[in-house]
């Protein structure tokens, strides 16, 4: 397998400072599922009543776990629960064995925390069709149950990483009847990134109580404003989950509070970004805003073509201002479009308008403005009040590079 050394040029300056969460805490050890030499087991394990949602790639080749998990999620939370989570294999397109593997591990948790086996959720991420080394996690269970720390959930995001460059978290506080109401995430995240529901591995904790429905609810909606408005390479993984944990520890009932619910917004739009910031290969972030659609529905599919056009993510790349790929890419849609209303901007420089180039377009002043490392691409249609933000990165040599070697 590949082994990616170099941090992405879009990377944060360090992993943030997350607050402790009352109610989880984390474990990590080295397994050797695949890799050598680092963590690529986390575990977490959280106290009796919290409540657990969860979102799940739509994939028709969904993982073994994705369906153990899909199946648990919605019932009865008054007990513990646990998390344990692989890097290295994805346990997917492993027919029985992918399900024996499953039911080995979760058993094993269950027994060494004292948590129901329904409540124990599993995740792997990493190389597809190969069976998973179950035994060599079952082993592992009694050194991660003994270095369980409310404190190791940095620990957590770099033990799931697969050709990640740099760990994803993010967190925010919010100020519900005189309390503080605490939420902290981690996600991993780099290729193979088109989500039909969320990233590839996304954990979401906080000690506010919400009823699990409602947890459910918020989760399912915000991820079509965050995760599902992201893409690296138009491909969506096998294995792509989501889990948004409420412990209750804090005391507060945050079910139906609207400052809650932006506030996890805010989590998840943060961690759905810094995916995109670790894009294999990239090395500029996008947004592109999609303005005068007919819909909102139809100013996502514009979004979304631009954004996992190779054309237009390969003249982001050689910082080329081929504005022409952009009219292709809404040609191509699929929704309503006309060639004569259609406006781009790059920035703030007004490139096409009503379907001519703007009288004041400077191409040099557009290259100019490729060459920045954060890029906005603006497109209003002219149609309606439909309106869609998503976001990419651009297509390099390097995701050549990463994917080809990627099994070895």
């Amino acid at each position: 397998m590949a082994t990616i050394t170099k941090v992405s040029p879009l990377a944060p300056e360090a992993f943030p400072e997350l607050p402790a969460i009352d109610g989880v805490r984390f474990a990590t050890v080295e397994a050797g599922v695949r890799y050598q030499g680092r963590t690529d087991v986390m575990m977490a394990v959280l106290d009796p009543g919290t409540s657990v949602a969860g979102v799940f790639t739509r994939s028709a080749t969904r993982a073994a776990p994705v369906l153990d998990c899909q199946d648990k999620i919605g019932g009865p939370y008054d007990g513990p629960a646990a998390i344990l989570v692989n890097s290295g294999n994805a346990n997917a397109f492993t027919g029985h064995y992918g399900q024996t593997s499953v039911a080995e591990v979760t058993q094993a948790v269950a027994k060494a925390t004292g948590v129901a086996v329904e409540r124990v959720f599993t995740s792997s991420t990493g190389v597809i069709g190969e069976p998973l080394p179950h035994d060599r996690i079952v082993a592992q269970l009694e050194v991660l149950k003994s270095g369980l720390n409310r404190h190791a959930i940095e620990d957590a995001a770099r033990a799931i990483m697969t050709t990640d460059t740099f760990p994803k978290g993010a967190s925010a506080q919010v100020e519900i009847d005189d309390k503080t109401v605490s939420i902290a995430g981690i996600a991993k995240g780099s290729g193979m990134i088109a989500p039909d529901m969320a990233t590839m591995l996304v954990y979401i904790f906080t000690d506010a109580h919400v009823e699990q429905s409602a947890l459910q609810a918020m989760l399912g909606a915000q991820t079509d404003r965050t995760f599902n408005c992201i893409t690296v390479d138009s491909d969506t993984s096998t294995s792509d989950s989501m889990l948004l944990c409420a412990t209750g520890a804090s005391g507060v009932d945050a079910t139906g509070n609207d400052a809650f619910a932006q506030a996890l917004e805010t989590v998840m739009l943060d961690l759905a970004q810094q995916v995109v910031r670790d894009g294999e290969g990239a090395t500029k972030f996008v947004e592109i805003r999609v303005t005068g659609a007919a819909t909102d529905a139809d100013a996502k599919i514009h979004g979304l073509a631009i954004a996992n056009s190779p054309l237009v993510k390969t003249a982001i790349a050689g910082e080329d201002p081929n504005w022409g790929r952009i009219v292709m890419a809404i040609g191509k849609s699929g929704a309503a479009a006309d060639r004569d209303l259609l406006s781009i901007s790059f920035g703030d420089i007004l490139v096409a308008e009503k379907g001519w180039v703007s009288p004041d377009y400077r191409e040099e002043d557009a290259a100019a403005y490729m060459k920045g490392q954060d890029l906005v691409i603006a497109v209003d249609l002219g149609l309606g009040e439909g309106k869609s933000t998503v976001w990419t990165c651009d297509l390099t040599h390097g995701y050549i590079e990463i994917n080809a070697d990627y099994r070895s």
